[in-house]
């Protein structure tokens, strides 16, 4: 009889449901977690691999060209307003270089005024009552009043139009001084951040090479993580047969039947090394399969981990910092409101300064008919000095005096009318240039309107592309970092696994410990039976090997009735197709 205690095989079996259930329900989290951040992790990826196309698209193609619209047309009207504030200090110039011909206009009707007074008293102690001189007592007085009051109202033009010109170049200096650094550098300032936009997109598809490239070790490294956790399940099962194995003992011992068979008394002992050494060394292989196999699963989930950490690093790389304060397009978008209020700014600006070219021409036509009116008192004046001439004649040396005031107002007359003359040369330069305002403005109009529907249209592409990125970015810092917990809580619930193989050796050398023999060298045909049996309920190779290896030269050995080589050979052949 043996001196084995079934319940002492019972409770190696009970120990060894232990580790079991520990590797079972530490495998089933960490494949859980994995399946998980998998899942999570798939989603970003393809959420960061399609960002490149959509900044590579048609949609991008067509707001640059917007953009490169507005910057080119910003350039222009820098340029243009440098020729403009020229021109304009060339007009403020031309009306300021008529103030002196129109100081002389002035001051001949003035002497012409006091001349007038003289020929009108001189005249009055010359001739008498019955005498007709008209000439020199009411019509000289009568156009010099009226030379002087046309040469008023030409002066009085004259000054608004000073005022009208001043008030202009003084509002565009301030203009100037105001948007001088946002004009001049706004279209470099575009063109910058173009290609910026065009740098971000080629470092976008950088990343979405990388991405992918990563993507796919991820997904290799899931593929091997997976074959790895296939330990827990092996070792799982290979544990449920060892325990099986132990329990069958304990029922032979105590007499039961296990797989349809029992053992008599006489046969316990051998059956008891045999099932011992068995499962010794069946224990000792899961123990090694086990920490061998862990050790890998350990490590490409931490692998994964660390891809996964990587491809998160490479989206936020892309797409700037977490506010996506450094995104190029959200920097675009903010230049472009800017471009759009100046451009505006700068066409209101240039509607103002057509409106004073177009008051600069018509003061300049009123003061061109104030000239004809000089022009016209003069050839009068012409008229009433030769008029006075003949009465002067017929007084003889009495109209001397009467002369020489009549020769005065033919000169002071000819002197306005070339003082008119060469202010309205003046000015008529002013009025060219006044006409190149509008000229210049009617050129232009419509196109800040068209310019700025532009801009508009790239800042609603921009704005969309920049909330995708935006979406994206969120997404990312809201699912990363779970992705991330989920792969390490993975890696981390392997860690202790390895811990799980000394158990398990623990309990083999235990096993070992049941009997003192050696495994028999030839089995009875009842034993044979048992441990061909206990064969069959095998699942995986390696377990088969070690039976093999160790018991199945002692079942050839076995008397009459044990199993055939050529049935041993056929169940492994069944055994190996169903795993």
């Amino acid at each position: 009889m043996t001196t084995a205690d079934p319940r002492a095989i019972r409770r190696l079996a009970n120990e060894l449901a232990r580790p079991r259930q520990d590797i079972e329900a530490a495998f089933v989290a960490v494949g859980g977690r994995l399946t998980d951040g998998a899942a999570l992790l798939s989603k970003l990826s393809k959420l960061f691999e399609a960002l490149p196309q959509v900044l590579g698209g048609a949609q991008v193609e067509e707001a640059s060209t917007h953009l490169r619209a507005v910057a080119s047309r910003a350039e222009q009207l820098a340029t243009t307003f440098t020729q403009e504030k020229s021109d304009l200090a060339r007009l403020a110039e031309v009306v300021a270089a008529a103030n002196a011909p129109i100081s002389d206009l002035k001051r001949a009707v003035k002497m012409m005024g006091i001349v007038s007074v003289n020929a009108r008293v001189t005249a009055a102690g010359i001739v008498g009552d019955s005498e007709d001189f008209d000439v020199f007592t009411t019509d000289i007085a009568t156009l010099s009043d009226s030379a002087t009051r046309t040469i008023q109202d030409f002066a009085q033009v004259y000054r608004q139009l000073t005022a009208e010109v001043d008030r202009a170049t003084n509002q565009r200096a301030r203009f100037e001084a105001a948007h001088a650094d946002t004009l001049t550098h706004l279209g470099s300032s575009l063109g910058a951040t173009l290609s910026a936009l065009e740098q971000q997109r080629a470092v976008a598809l950088e990343s979405s090479a990388e991405t992918g490239r990563v993507s796919r070790q991820i997904v290799g490294r899931i593929g091997s993580a997976v074959m790895s956790l296939q330990v827990g399940d092996a070792t799982r099962q290979r544990i449920e047969h060892a325990e099986l194995a132990l329990t069958s003992l304990a029922d032979l011992i105590e007499g039961h039947a296990a797989w349809g068979q029992t053992l008599p008394g006489e046969q316990h002992e051998t059956a008891l090394a045999a099932f011992s050494n068995l499962q010794y060394q069946q224990i000792v292989g899961t123990a090694e399969s086990f920490a061998q196999e862990v050790g890998q699963a350990e490590a490409d989930l931490s692998a994964l981990a660390a891809d996964a950490d990587t491809i998160m690093a490479r989206s936020r790389d892309f797409h700037g910092d977490e506010h996506g304060a450094s995104s190029a397009i959200a920097s675009l978008s903010a230049q472009l409101r800017k471009a759009v209020t100046i451009l505006a700014d700068f066409e209101a600006e240039r509607n103002k300064l057509e409106i004073v070219g177009q008051a600069v021409q018509e003061t300049v036509r009123t003061l061109l008919e104030h000239v004809e009116a000089v022009q016209e008192i003069e050839a009068n004046m012409r008229l009433v000095s030769l008029n006075a001439a003949v009465r002067c004649a017929q007084l003889g040396p009495r109209g001397a005096s009467l002369t020489v005031i009549a020769t005065q107002l033919r000169e002071l007359t000819s002197d306005t009318v070339v003082a008119a003359e060469t202010a309205m040369a003046r000015l008529d330069e002013s009025s060219t240039l006044a006409g190149v305002f509008g000229a210049a403005s009617d050129q232009g109009s419509g196109q800040i309107g068209q310019l700025e529907e532009q801009a508009n249209l790239a800042l609603d592409i921009l704005s969309r592309l920049d909330q995708s990125l935006a979406d994206a970015l969120k997404r990312l810092n809201s699912d990363g970092p779970k992705v991330l917990g989920l792969l390490e809580a993975a890696a981390h619930c392997l860690s202790g696994q390895s811990a799980m193989a000394e158990t398990l050796d623990d309990i083999a050398i235990a096993t070992a410990a049941l009997s003192t023999q050696d495994p028999p060298t030839a089995m009875t045909t009842e034993l044979a039976a048992i441990l061909e049996a206990l064969r069959r309920s095998y699942t995986m190779e390696a377990e088969r090997q070690i039976h093999d290896r160790l018991l199945v030269a002692a079942g050839n050995a076995a008397g009459p009735g044990s199993a055939s080589q050529e049935e041993t050979e056929a169940s492994e052949d069944l055994a190996e197709f169903m795993l």
